[in-house]
């Protein structure tokens, strides 16, 4: 069992709440926090788009509203071959609240893929760019 097995589970239990009625792509994500809590979320669209919120958002945004500030892992659950990473928005987020975590990337079909964040966002924006 791989230390990352409650999180992708958490990620695809997750993915079943999305709200995705324009797309029908479902996402689910689940953050660890450094206390080991897991917070998930889905994707929750509407109809103007632009309002829609990514699942790695709503799991952030959930562990933030708790009170939680350490992270340690995000992993982001979809049902497609090629394994989705989060989106630009998404990856400045997870730099912000996260660092330099593991990214979990998986599928419906167990296909797993660990990348590290300043891999998928190199260079990034933050409070020392300020």
């Amino acid at each position: 069992m791989s230390e990352y097995d409650l999180l992708i589970a958490a990620a695809k239990q997750a993915r079943d709440n999305a709200h995705a009625p324009y797309s029908n792509f479902r996402v689910g994500a689940a953050l660890r926090a450094t206390s080991g809590r897991i917070f998930s979320g889905c994707n929750v669209e509407n109809a103007t788009y632009g309002l829609t919120v990514c699942a790695e958002r709503v799991a952030i945004f959930k562990a933030i509203s708790e009170g939680e500030r350490g992270f340690d892992a995000i992993a982001v659950v979809t049902d497609t071959d090629t394994l989705t990473s989060p989106c630009g928005a998404c990856r400045q987020l997870i730099w912000e609240f996260c660092g330099d975590v593991p990214v979990i990337l998986s599928n419906l079909k167990g296909k797993v893929e660990l990348i590290q964040m300043s891999t998928l966002f190199p260079k990034p924006f933050d409070a020392s760019s300020l």
